[in-house]
This record gives C-alpha cells, structure tokens and sequence, in this order.
C-alpha cells in the first residue's frame, strides 16, 4: 500500500508541475508555490477522486483512463491554457526569438521522459502482468508513430523536420496513448499515434497563433490537446480482449459517450476552478 501511494503522489505532483511549462517566464515563484499547493489540492485530487477513488462518479459510470489522461493531461493542459491566458503574454513574444537554447537538453529530457512514461502506464496495472507488457508495448508503438507523424507533419508545412518537432511528437504520443494503455491493442495504439502526432503539431503552431495565447512549452497543445484526443480514442479502440472493455470497433459505441462525458466534466470544472485559484492569488500576492 505505501509503494502505491508513492506512486499516486508522484502522479500528484507531476500534473501541477506539467502547468509550469506554460507559465514559463513570467509567474512569481512565491505565487507559483501558492497556486501549485492550492491548484493540487480543490483540482487535481477531486478529478483523480472521481476517476480512480472509491466511490468516484466518473470511474463508477465507466469512464476509462487507465493512466491519466483525463486526471493528468487535460487537467493539467486545460489549467495551463487558462493561466497563460490570464497572465499575458511574455515580455518580447512574437518579436524576440524564445525558443529553446538547448537542443541537446531537450533531447535528454524528451529521452528520459519516454523511458520513464513505460513505469507511468504499465506501472499503472500495479501488477507484472500480460496486460502491463501490453501497456508497455501499445505505449512504445504510439510513441514511434507520433514521433514520425509530428515530423511528416512539420516537414510538409515548413519544408524540413527538426529535431525539436521529432521530440515534442514523441512527447504527444506518450500523452495521447496514456488513457488508452491498459485498453488497447497495438493497431488501436498505431492510429492513436499517428493522430496523436498530426493534431498536436497543428494545435501547437496553427491554433495556437489564431488564437493568440503564449504557452511557453505547448502545454496545452501536447497535453491537452493530447489527453483529450487519446481519451476519446480510447472509446473507440479499446478492446475487450485486453482490459475487459469493448469499444466502438467492438460494438459499443456507448463507449465513447462516456469518454466524451468524462472529457467534458474534466474541461469544465478544472477551467472553473483553476481561474478561481488564480484571480485570488493574483489579488493577494499579485502573480505577474
């Protein structure tokens, strides 16, 4: 029991500090300390309550999230939209150049985060099982794909690939597969890559200039956009063979109602309450 609820703080702690990576640059660090331990406590552990506690409403009407989709990702990139938005934009954005200074940071980062997500979705069976092996192998395939189709993707919008794109696919593949790990099979987890990988590249460049918003690390455009891509292909591709569920290609299109339904529940009540935490921060402690 302590090895799992090790294992659930470091779920705990890693979604508020995904928020960071919007935020970058331009959030007080006293004010940050405050808004993690709040935002952690009235958003992260209600929606981790409702999908995987005892007796929480989204896990009992059958939402499936096997590894955080919901609870991690669109929480944590629907907040960080939201805070992004109500801090403005950084000094110089959109006339300095603010990208990364370190390509080969970068790569060790996106490299220990792909080794490390196989403990985050297989070990979310708490078991070494068929079906953790199977975690571990739909999590590896939707990785690859996102990695390839984010690069396709980039190069023909801009004419070359880049090793940063190659990265943040790869990044968008773990995100959108994570829901889905413990359900799928390794064609439902192919296409939930590919998709993974051509929808996150857009929302990262393409939406995230027509709406204007400055989000440092595209939080929201990986994680967000990501989690809920991968928690309504759940819907569709999990398989009854491997986590006892059948999906739409099986015949349950109900499936994928619930999966829509805990995506909205998610949306609604993390940008609600995170716009809350914030505005009384920023009151009390100013948080620019």
């Amino acid at each position: 029991e302590s090895v799992f609820m090790t294992f659930q703080m470091t779920f705990a702690i890693i979604t508020p500090a995904l928020i960071t990576g919007a935020i970058a640059e331009r959030m007080k660090f006293s004010a940050l300390m405050w808004f993690m331990a709040l935002w952690a406590i009235f958003v992260y552990a209600p929606i981790c309550h409702w999908v995987w506690g005892p007796g929480g409403f989204l896990g009992a009407a059958g939402v499936l999230d096997f590894a955080g989709g919901t609870v991690v990702h669109i929480n944590s990139g629907v907040a960080a939209l939201v805070v992004c938005l109500m801090l403005g934009k950084r000094v110089g954005y959109g006339r300095e150049n603010l990208a990364g200074h370190n390509l080969v940071l970068t790569v060790i980062g996106a490299s220990l985060l792909w080794v490390g997500w196989f403990g985050f979705n297989a070990g979310s069976e708490l078991a070494s099982d068929g079906r953790a092996g199977m975690a571990m192998a739909v999590t590896q395939i939707a990785t690859g794909a996102a990695a390839l189709a984010w690069m396709a993707a980039e190069w023909t919008a801009t004419g070359k690939p880049t090793v940063l794109g190659i990265a943040s696919g790869a990044v968008a593949g773990l995100v959108a597969i994570t829901p889905a790990s413990g359900f799928v099979a390794p064609f439902g987890a192919l296409v939930i890559g590919i998709a993974a990988g051509v929808i996150c590249y857009l929302a990262a460049t393409w939406l995230k200039h027509k709406i204007g918003y400055d989000d440092s690390l595209d939080v929201f455009g990986v994680h967000g956009v990501g989690g809920f891509l991968g928690a309504l292909l759940t819907g569709v591709f999990t398989a009854e063979a491997v986590g006892g569920h059948a999906g739409l290609l099986e015949g349950n299109p109900a499936q994928l109602g619930l999966q829509v339904y805990g995506v909205a529940v998610t949306i609604v009540y993390c940008a609600v309450v995170t716009a809350i935490i914030t505005k009384v921060i920023d009151v009390i402690f100013k948080i620019r």
